[in-house]
């Protein structure tokens, strides 16, 4: 077998593990949804489901109340709503899940885009009953944002008008026109119960004018992994190994993990932000050498040059890397509870590099409602969306969030405390109105 054939099989595999969040209105029914899944696919455990059990009965409730299989916090108990993103693993025999529960209220925005910044596809929940709502926007606008590839649109409590399949048409239409216009390239409208448990896990037997997947037989099947040979290799150094041993005297490796693309020995590479070139000398991965490795492998990297590299340079291929700056663009969301402001001194986190920096200008926010800009806002509040310009202490190696999620993110940290502030995507930039809020600027 080839490296090559090898590296195929290989992305092949990494179809087994997908990573959702999903995110709703308040009452919509969203962690009743997740509980469901849990449960219908065989996901709890007996104590878990008897601790569930319990606390229903508690409360009143003779039948098990499936979402507090999520809901985990005190306070999310005793409001019925969630606050704070609950993660969960679960497994099929076709895929393995990493679930981010995320909370619906407006007042915790910042917690779907935590949930949603790794995610592969969203669930975004809707009560048959109230339809498409300021909310539902709102999270599509996240999820176009944050460039989730696909979008599951879970029309819920269809149990509540009748099956009714009229109910259905019209709302999966209005949200596929608004997605539409956010660039959400893929949405699938699925009807539900969450509570009866129809089209959860099982086919509904009381929606047969319903011939499409259940919500699991979707997350099994969506194709969510791309070939890692397609995008730009980018290796963050995490960590340089010196061992000066006598067997090893002047062995001198890179070690972390391969963010994007694919790394091959004999490749001519630059090391970011200082421009030195080498060629790749050997790759090492889990203590056996290797011709080729590819993300989110992590790796020790060795070259035949000996240059100056520490922690929080990139190496990339020397044809196409990135262009390194000290000025920074983005969109971002603030997620501390005291706000952004012009002229405010933070640390900017990009991969494994942290340097100093300062908040130019915030030239625009944008509100989720209806897409409209506010210009030179000033600052930017918790749950705020908005632009924000930089200036770094030393120059930084970014792509587009548009061309790598992970190459192009970034964090903002507050340098007295080490509080995390903002989460940002470097180049997105959003259009007024419904203009395709999750296209680039400049492509």
């Amino acid at each position: 077998m080839t490296a090559l054939d090898s590296l195929t099989d290989t992305a092949m595999t990494a179809t087994s593990l997908l990573r959702f969040a999903t995110a709703g209105s308040v009452d919509d029914g969203k962690s009743t949804l997740v509980g469901r899944l849990l449960h219908d696919s065989k996901s709890v455990l007996a104590d878990q489901l008897a601790a569930v059990q319990d606390a229903s009965l508690r409360r009143g409730q003779e039948a098990p109340d499936l979402a507090l299989l999520t809901d985990g916090l005190r306070a999310e108990r005793e409001q019925g709503i969630t606050i704070d993103v609950a993660y969960r693993y679960f497994a099929t025999p076709r895929r393995r899940f990493v679930l981010a529960d995320t909370p619906g209220h407006v007042q915790y925005t910042r917690n779907m885009v935590t949930g949603a910044s790794t995610a592969e596809l969203a669930v975004v929940l809707v009560d048959a009953r109230n339809g498409v709502v300021e909310q539902t926007r709102r999270h599509a606008a996240v999820a176009a944002l944050l460039r989730v590839p696909h979008v599951v649109l879970a029309v819920n409590k269809m149990d509540l008008v009748d099956y009714a399949e009229p109910v259905f048409a019209a709302i999966a239409q209005e949200f596929t026109a608004y997605a539409a216009s956010l660039g959400i390239p893929d949405v699938t409208a699925i009807p539900v119960s969450a509570l009866a448990g129809d089209n959860v896990v099982e086919p509904s037997a009381h929606m047969d004018w319903y011939g499409g997947p259940t919500v699991l037989e979707h997350l099994e099947t969506v194709p969510v992994v791309d070939d890692p040979s397609h995008a730009p290799a980018r290796f963050p150094v995490q960590y340089v190994i010196r061992p000066q041993t006598a067997e090893l005297p002047d062995f001198r490796g890179y070690a972390g993990q391969i963010a994007s693309g694919v790394l091959r020995v004999g490749q001519d590479v630059t090391v970011l932000p200082s421009g030195r070139t080498s060629t790749i000398a050997g790759i090492d991965v889990l203590g056996r050498g290797v011709d080729v490795a590819w993300a989110p492998q992590s790796v020790t990297v060795t070259l035949a040059d000996d240059l100056d590299i520490s922690r929080g340079d990139i190496v990339v291929p020397t044809e196409g890397a990135p262009a390194v700056t000290q000025d920074i663009e983005g969109t971002v969301c603030h997620v501390a509870d005291r706000p952004l402001t012009v002229g405010q001194r933070v640390l900017l986190k990009h991969t494994t590099r942290t340097v100093k920096a300062v908040v130019k200008a915030v030239p625009s926010l944008l509100a989720l409602d209806d897409l409209s800009l506010h210009a030179d806002p000033g600052q930017l509040a918790a749950n705020d969306i908005g632009r924000v310009v930089l200036r770094t202490a030393e120059p930084l190696a970014l792509d587009a969030y548009a061309d790598s999620r992970r190459t192009g993110s970034f964090l903002l940290i507050d340098p007295a405390d080490g509080t995390t502030l903002t989460a940002g995507m470097a180049g997105e930039a959003f259009e007024g109105g419904r203009g395709g809020i999750g296209r680039c600027a400049d492509r």
